[in-house]
């Protein structure tokens, strides 16, 4: 008990001392914060693209594509799969009675981001950004039950009419309703705006297939197709069809297994990026530390060489001494965290992502979790940089302390 008193009563001076070196303790605090907002902006990136795409597909929706594509933009299936799809077992069918099966078209178009368009407005100077253009067929919307058109109308089949996710008007340029955009060779005119649930599919352009295929020189192709399932179970039955017929030489998984593996692919690029930027800069932080925890031990010499001739242990000196460095540490943790949920949670961003090389639009996501990871860097910072000063202060010998001036 007498040991637990000793390093309370220490840890309870040191922390006290901190105002004493208040711009040392700043410089650290400041230090520690923006490595930590540095690597929490990555992570809070990573995780809203993580969202993003989790958050896209259903489990009983089957997408199929060409046997070992990684991405819809790299496949390619043809009409008559698809028709053979319609007639697969496990396959729901409408009110109508005929199968939920859309095949669609994925192809790449032009678009200019609201952030890169020039102060002049001139379009024609602007960078140009890939986005998703989306040929879909009549039970293309029917397979996506969670559709919010929240402004305008679908687009009219055999007519170069778009519909535009909400994400991406909000980012892009010309995407409002009513805007002409041009993509390829042909003018087309925006008649509706939609969202899905905060999904990729809100990243897209979406219009008649038959259109798309006949302006991009896509007859009778398409890159994949959806077919909504009776149930998850389904399946199973589904992929036992494709794998027994020699005409269906698909992959067939869950669209939210795709999108899964879609989003880990890019984050984890994202998280690749961030960690090694914020470790080199914690090595920084890490001087810094070194430096006003080294001045602490100077300046409370004497004070912990009484505390040692009084009784209390080096043990004693040594936590307290670390205890203060976490402190500070902990406290530039926190400011980063602050900083980062400030300055990014909620801020809308794109990125091209590296299977389909169009853009995605989505949100940055500071959750309790990847604030937690900040942290715990800033705490490995602070242990770091205060335990050899700690080391120091534990057996800094009595006669040396007391000539120290």
């Amino acid at each position: 008990m007498r040991v637990f008193n000793e390093i309370a009563v220490v840890t309870v001076i040191c922390i006290k001392s901190i105002p004493q070196r208040f711009w040392a303790s700043l410089s650290t605090v400041v230090a520690v914060g923006l490595v930590v907002t540095v690597l929490l902006a990555f992570l809070a990136m990573a995780a809203g693209f993580q969202q993003t795409l989790r958050g896209t597909g259903a489990k009983d929706m089957a997408i199929l594509m060409r046997a070992g594509a990684q991405a819809e933009l790299n496949s390619g299936v043809s009409r008559d799969q698809a028709r053979l799809i319609e007639e697969a077992p496990g396959v729901l069918k409408g009110p109508d009675g005929k199968p939920l099966v859309s095949p669609e078209l994925y192809v790449i178009v032009d678009a200019v981001k609201k952030s890169a368009l020039p102060d002049d407005g001139n379009m024609k100077k602007a960078p140009k950004s890939n986005v998703t253009l989306r040929g879909l067929g009549p039970a293309g919307i029917a397979v996506r039950p969670g559709l919010k058109i929240v402004e305008g109308r679908r687009f009219t089949p055999g007519t170069n009419e778009l519909m535009v996710g909400r994400a991406l008007q909000k980012d892009f340029v010309g995407m409002n309703l009513g805007d002409t955009v041009k993509l390829g060779n042909a003018s087309w005119v925006v008649v509706g705006v939609f969202e899905l649930d905060g999904s990729v599919f809100e990243s897209e352009l979406w219009a008649d297939t038959p259109v798309v295929q006949d302006l991009f020189h896509r007859q009778n192709v398409f890159q994949s197709i959806r077919a909504r399932l009776t149930s998850p179970d389904a399946l199973l039955a589904l992929k036992d069809y494709a794998a027994n017929d020699p005409q269906l030489k698909l992959d067939v998984t869950t669209e939210a297994d795709y999108y899964a593996q879609q989003a880990s692919r890019t984050s984890d690029l994202i998280q690749k990026l961030g960690w090694p930027l914020a470790i080199a800069m914690a090595f920084g932080a890490l001087a810094g530390a070194l430096n006003t925890m080294y001045s602490s031990v100077a300046a409370r010499a004497q004070e912990i060489a009484t505390l040692r001739c009084i009784g209390f242990s080096g043990t004693s000196s040594f936590l307290g001494t670390l205890a203060e460095s976490l402190v500070l540490s902990l406290a530039g943790g926190i400011l980063g965290a602050l900083v980062t949920w400030a300055a990014f949670d909620g801020l809308t961003a794109s990125t091209l992502s590296g299977t389909t090389f169009s853009q995605i639009v989505f949100t940055f996501r500071l959750t309790p979790a990847v604030a937690l990871q900040g942290v715990i860097l800033a705490l490995i910072v602070g242990f770091v940089g205060g335990f050899f000063p700690a080391w120091r202060a534990a057996r800094i010998p009595i006669v040396e302390a007391y000539g120290t001036p």
